[in-house]
């Protein structure tokens, strides 16, 4: 059989205990039994995905030519921008991922305000600084610029007739090289003002820029309309500068959010957006939960039935397994979807898969002839192999799937991938330490004598 039992015991009911209290709390917290104050707190309610509970989910697309060079950074950083502005407008438990090389998928669940988050991700917030010469333009003007244009496309702007030809102005630098933006109070103090601070690349072009151009015009380009195109009047090589322009308190803060959360390294256009009715997601998810509890209830008098007593073992061990997998979705903050349910019900086989394979062994150990004793500990030693490989090739393929998702966007296929591969590894604690563990107190508590009433052999 296996040795220390009680302490084994004591573990799995510890762990039951600890899932039990995340399962039935939204909220987990500790509190000093002195004064009262709180000293830990963590949020674990569910986090139910776009078709469980409704919402957006908008496809971006960058907005440059086909052969323009977009790197793997720019996209990351755009993404991040966007998911921080949505969260700046209180959208909690977004999903926002890049889809191949040009793409960013964004999931917005339990999303009401649409519109509103639709023209926020729409207001690319794409600063930049450009050389104007000699001659400015007033703010409010939208101009054309050389950023993101290829060669090919400059060319052909240059040989177009002149009388048809926009002016192309050069684009000295980004929003992308700002550090810190915030609103001060001009120098007279009557009006405000956007402060900003470079990185060091940002800084060295800044400097290099304004101590050949002095005396020149530097427009402020936000989305390629003028904010302002203050005269260099010396060189600034301290790394910083302001935004002048008509701000009131409303739109100064509001234009400092927008670059203080990331001005996007490259334009994006929204190529497709899907509202899903939370009645759907509701409908969805309690056809879920009624198909779910049907089979584990065939399942559990299915073993039951045919295994006796392991059966029974492996019932109640199959219970502890949804409250641990339950448990540490909710404490990771796994986002449940309906491909990520049907990959914790297929992770669910997998535990029972184990545990069919070892009774089956311990029925043919017994069949032989060998003892309770024997027929136990063979049972599992020689399971073993044929559970580890199983197993491991589940892990392998959810790994694949995993990295499918992420490469190109498919975030059902992700959420899959994740609660399959972490359904697997629970299943794995719980039939070869829980399930075992168990089996080996009842035999020890019961004198089984007849074999084939208790295993069904």
């Amino acid at each position: 059989m296996i040795k220390n039992q009680n302490t084994r015991l004591l573990i799995i009911a510890v762990l039951i205990a600890f899932a039990l209290w995340i399962d039935l709390s939204d909220t987990l917290f500790l509190s000093n039994p002195v004064n009262g104050a709180v000293v830990y707190e963590r949020n674990v309610k569910p986090q139910l995905g776009l078709d469980l509970r409704g919402g957006l989910q908008v496809l971006l697309e960058a907005d440059l030519p086909e052969d323009a060079d977009i790197s793997a950074d720019s996209m990351e950083v755009a993404r991040s921008v966007i998911e921080n502005r949505t969260n700046a407008l209180g959208v909690s438990e977004n999903v926002v991922q890049i889809a191949g090389d040009r793409r960013i998928v964004g999931e917005f669940p339990g999303l009401e305000d649409t519109e509103g988050v639709i023209a926020v991700i729409q207001q690319t917030g794409l600063l930049e600084f450009v050389d104007m010469g000699t001659t400015p333009l007033p703010a409010g003007t939208i101009i054309q610029t050389d950023y993101g244009l290829s060669e090919d496309a400059l060319s052909a702007e240059e040989s177009t007739d002149d009388a048809e030809a926009s002016t192309v102005y050069h684009t000295v630098m980004t929003g992308s090289e700002l550090d810190e933006v915030g609103v001060t109070s001009d120098q007279l103090g009557s009006g405000l003002q956007i402060a900003f601070t470079l990185h060091d690349e940002g800084s060295d072009i800044f400097a290099e820029y304004t101590t050949s151009h002095i005396g020149e015009y530097l427009a402020i380009v936000l989305d390629k309309e003028i904010i302002s195109a203050p005269r260099i009047q010396s060189a600034i090589t301290g790394g910083s500068g302001v935004i002048t322009g008509q701000f009131d308190s409303e739109s100064a803060n509001a234009f400092a959010v927008q670059l203080r959360y990331g001005s996007l390294p490259i334009p994006l256009k929204i190529v497709e957006s899907r509202i899903i009715g939370p009645t759907l997601g509701e409908d969805s998810l309690q056809r879920s939960l009624q198909a779910g509890i049907i089979g584990i209830i065939i399942v559990v008098l299915f073993m039951a039935l045919y295994y006796r007593l392991p059966g029974i073992m492996a019932d109640i061990s199959i219970i502890f397994y949804a409250i641990l997998a339950f448990a540490v979705f909710k404490w990771i903050g796994v986002t449940l979807t309906l491909p990520g349910i049907a990959g914790f019900m297929l992770s669910t086989g997998s535990a029972l898969d184990a545990n069919i394979l070892v009774f089956e062994r311990l029925k043919e150990e017994l069949r032989k002839g060998r003892s309770l004793k024997q027929a136990f500990d063979m049972a599992w030693s020689r399971a073993l192999p044929s559970i580890r490989d199983s197993n491991a090739a589940v892990l392998i393929t959810s790994l694949i799937l995993f990295w499918f998702g992420s490469a190109f966007g498919a975030t059902v296929v992700k959420g899959f991938a994740i609660t399959l591969a972490m359904g697997v590894l629970i299943s794995l604690f719980s039939s070869l330490y829980i399930t075992r563990t168990l089996l080996a107190i009842a035999l020890d508590k019961i004198k089984v004598t007849n074999f084939q009433r208790w295993f069904g052999i």
